[in-house]
């Protein structure tokens, strides 16, 4: 009986349900796409390296994934609470009629097990026939061959969701049996006639608590903006992702208490329509929803942040792969001194074999020669060295502007030498990668720098003084700022700083710190390419180069095209997937919360709307005054999100540099939108309609 029963008021009850079943659905099937890439992967062709970044990206979306979870699970215990407090009229009625608790509790038990059974099956189903456009993404973002593409189904991602939704449902199932044990009778029967009362907050504390959480807000914003260099540390950052909670919570509260009574004052605007109804329907419900509308701001918030941020950062880096990637292969060494070498970068003494040694003190290419490998295998080859002279430091380069520059940067390693090449070695890599080259006199030197903060930082200091003193002679900068300009090959703008002299530059052997080489692959094919690289990097375990330097401990270190490209695209990949993954969860999240509440409210305040009826208002302005209510009610979080995000996005791509552009951010801003716009729209869409239905319902 209780099972026919249950099965009679779910179908009854089906419109209250649609919402919670979409997302549901959604959640579900969104769940199972994101965890069956381990078996996606399966039927795409990729390289060592790749199969390792998506081994990486499956891993962390199994942690990202446990997260998701605890979210979800709380939307469905959210909205449980607002079917069942909308249904406390008809259990008054059971328990009327002489049911008892227990038997109300298991008619809820099976309502739940059935929409929970119905939501996980057609999520599944859906997620199932969607992963397989999820493999045709993964393998386009990795450029992998789908040559072999077949239906793949995830048997583990399948276990895994139905798993993780069951542990839900059973946190829900004991909340609904607390919820309904607490009911007492005569609060059940009467609970259609309680409204909630409208609160009239003071408008001028309302207004002062507006003011000082505006002003909150706008010294968070400046502190992640303004002060980027010192939130490097996860304490630094709490203090303005507290600050904006703070702010975000004062706004709503504060708007609750003056918005109605601005309004109120201008009386055409006021007493015009149903203006009256629907100004104070928006002050009650935002009076009432604080925690929620903040919690969903929030939300937001992270939802347009992650998505414009990491769109942008993708689109950045194959846009600047090609523009830092002109040769194939870089390789370079360690030039060792004869006892002890203390490397400029680790600051540690690494003591060598004399073979080592005297191999280090040699060009790269005879390095090559004398281990075995086949120099034909290369083509455009340049070969230059790289010097460091102890007495130039950072610090002596930026003279005077270093004590304000250590108050700003305090984390750079002012001590350590500049890299300076000669300007005819530059010039020849300059014209291989075809960059500007550039000339010297014999007492100029230019500073090439592309990585924005440092191209700042650099910037300022020769404008102050550029005059550098060595072995005796004062060389001065042919220009007050920065030149573009790189030697080793990488994704984007990480140059920080290189110091080109002139031929004539005094520097002795011992400053010599590296030996480098840039060339082409002498091949034709992409495949061709890849088996020089493989016996080059010793991914070949039959390259004799590679048997050879293990052999006699010698180090050679190199970056290859192909390797960047694919760690760049397994980087943009890993983000893309999971900001997609937390941003869609968040925003579905956000839009049911939001439809969930609109429509619990709908159901209590028809009598409002029956009133309106009998003072003479027609459809037309009963529903425009829905809409309104709904739009403005969604409007609300989403505008502030949007002030938030501004910021957010700023801070996110500043620290973040080396790997976004500023000038790739509006593409992924319009895409941002459009993803919002079609599920935040549709959550909008689907509200309207299901509020018009219910204040439409006869009592």
């Amino acid at each position: 009986m209780l099972f026919k029963l249950s099965f009679r008021n779910m179908k009854k009850s089906f419109k209250d349900y649609a919402i919670y079943f979409l997302t549901l659905v959604l959640g579900v099937a969104i769940f199972y796409m994101f965890n069956s890439i381990d078996s996606q992967q399966a039927m795409i062709e990729v390289s060592k390296s790749t199969r390792e970044m998506i081994r990486l990206l499956i891993e962390m979306l199994g942690m990202v994934s446990v997260f998701i979870a605890i979210v979800l699970g709380f939307l469905i215990v959210y909205a449980n609470n607002f079917l069942i407090n909308r249904r406390k009229r008809e259990f008054g009625i059971y328990m009327l009629l002489g049911m008892g608790r227990r038997k109300i509790s298991g008619i809820i038990l099976i309502e739940t097990i059935l929409i929970g059974i119905l939501s996980l099956a057609v999520g599944l189903f859906i997620g199932i026939f969607a992963s397989q456009f999820m493999s045709i993404l993964v393998a386009k973002l990795f450029e992998a061959d789908m040559s072999e593409f077949t239906f793949v189904f995830s048997k583990d991602a399948c276990i895994k969701t139905c798993i993780y939704f069951a542990v839900m449902y059973i946190a829900v199932i004991i909340f609904n049996t607390l919820t309904i044990s607490r009911y007492k009778l005569i609060n059940l029967l009467t609970a259609v006639k309680k409204n909630e009362k409208v609160k009239l907050k003071n408008p001028i504390i309302s207004i002062l608590v507006f003011l000082a959480s505006s002003i909150i807000l706008g010294y968070a914003y400046y502190l992640v903006t303004g002060g980027v260099y010192e939130l490097r540390t996860a304490a630094k950052l709490l203090k303005p992702i507290l600050m904006g909670v703070i702010g975000t919570i004062g706004i709503f509260w504060s708007l609750s208490g003056f918005i109605l009574r601005v309004i109120q004052t201008r009386k055409k605007i006021y007493l015009k329509g149903t203006n009256m109804f629907v100004l104070r329907q928006l002050n009650n419900k935002i009076n009432t929803n604080i925690a929620s509308m903040t919690v969903i701001c929030l939300m937001l918030f992270m939802t347009i942040s992650a998505l414009s941020s990491s769109l942008s950062i993708q689109s950045s880096l194959n846009s600047q792969l090609k523009e830092f990637t002109p040769v194939d292969v870089n390789l370079y060494k360690t030039a060792y001194l004869p006892e002890s070498y203390v490397s400029s970068y680790s600051g540690k003494t690494i003591y060598n074999t004399e073979e080592q040694i005297e191999d280090s003190r040699k060009p790269v290419s005879d390095t090559l020669k004398t281990n075995g490998y086949d120099m034909n295998n290369l083509k455009d080859i340049v070969e230059i060295p790289i010097y460091a002279i102890p007495e130039w430091t950072l610090k002596y380069s930026l003279g005077n502007y270093y004590e304000k520059a250590k108050l700003q940067f305090s984390m750079l390693t002012y001590d350590m030498p500049e890299s300076v090449i000669k300007i005819s070695d530059y010039n020849k890599i300059a014209k291989l990668y075809g960059e500007e080259q550039y000339s010297l006199n014999d007492d100029e030197y230019i500073v090439l720098c592309d990585f924005d903060d440092m191209v700042n930082l650099r910037n300022r200091a020769l404008e102050e003084n550029s005059n550098i003193e060595i072995n005796g002679k004062t060389y001065h900068a042919k220009y007050n700022e920065c030149k573009n300009g790189f030697v080793f090959i990488t994704t984007s703008n990480t140059n920080t700083g290189i110091i080109l002299v002139p031929d004539s530059f005094e520097i002795k052997e011992e400053n010599t710190e590296q030996f480098f080489l840039a060339a082409n692959y002498n091949a034709e094919t992409e495949e061709e390419k890849i088996e020089l690289e493989n016996e080059l990097s010793g991914d070949d375990s039959n390259s004799t180069l590679y048997k050879n330097l293990k052999k006699r401990k010698i180090d050679l270190e190199g970056s290859t095209k192909i390797s960047i490209k694919e760690a760049s695209k397994g980087l943009s990949t890993i983000i893309i997937f999971i900001a997609i993954y937390l941003g869609i969860v968040f925003l579905i999240a956000s839009s049911a919360i939001l439809a969930l509440k609109q429509l619990t409210e709908s159901s209590d305040n028809k009598q409002r709307y029956t009133i309106l009826r009998k003072i003479g208002c027609d459809e037309k302005m009963i529903n425009g005054a829905l809409f309104r209510q709904i739009f403005i009610f969604f409007m609300m979080p989403l505008a502030l999100a949007i002030i938030h995000s501004i910021f957010g996005i700023k801070f996110i791509l500043s620290m973040l540099a080396a790997l976004a552009s500023p000038e790739e951010l509006l593409p992924s801003i319009i895409v941002t939108a459009v993803i919002i716009g079609a599920i935040y729209g549709l959550y909008f869409l689907a509200t309207y309609l299901g509020s018009k239905n219910i204040i439409k319902e006869e009592e």
